[in-house]
């Protein structure tokens, strides 16, 4: 995983396991730390003084501004558009079709359509028809 000649550090950026990080097309600031595990995407851009704790992912896109901290395992999307809204507003229940995952599940088979799966691993739970929200 490598640091590509595309970033643009700052002075006393210090990257712990530069073995262990995929850096490319990104900016980072001044006196910041970055873990292990970690990929910044390119146009992504970091503040100065900000630490980025291990496993994290930053895509192309994100800003993260001065002085802030990033906890271990953080993810962050740069989908504009997520397909949990349509047109702009959120779905309600009666929207949705297919399946539905919950957070940090760990699916290793197919998922049946209406059915909600959770857990590590992920285990079938009831129909999404009958979940009630509000």
């Amino acid at each position: 995983m490598p640091i590509t000649s595309s970033v643009l550090l700052g002075r006393n950026v210090k990257v712990f396991q530069p073995d262990l990080v995929n850096l490319y097309g990104c900016t980072i600031g001044d006196d910041t730390k970055v873990g292990a595990f970690v990929e910044i995407q390119k146009n992504a851009t970091i503040g100065a003084r900000c630490k980025i704790s291990s496993h994290t992912f930053i895509c192309e896109g994100v800003t993260i501004e001065d002085e802030v901290f990033v906890g271990h395992g953080v993810m962050f999307i740069n989908d504009i558009f997520p397909r949990a809204t349509t047109d702009g507003a959120l779905q309600t229940e009666a929207d949705w079709e297919g399946a539905m995952i919950g957070a940090g599940a760990v699916v290793t088979h197919d998922v049946p359509a209406n059915t909600i799966a959770k857990g590590v691993p992920a285990r079938m739970g009831r129909d999404t028809r009958s979940v009630k929200v509000g």
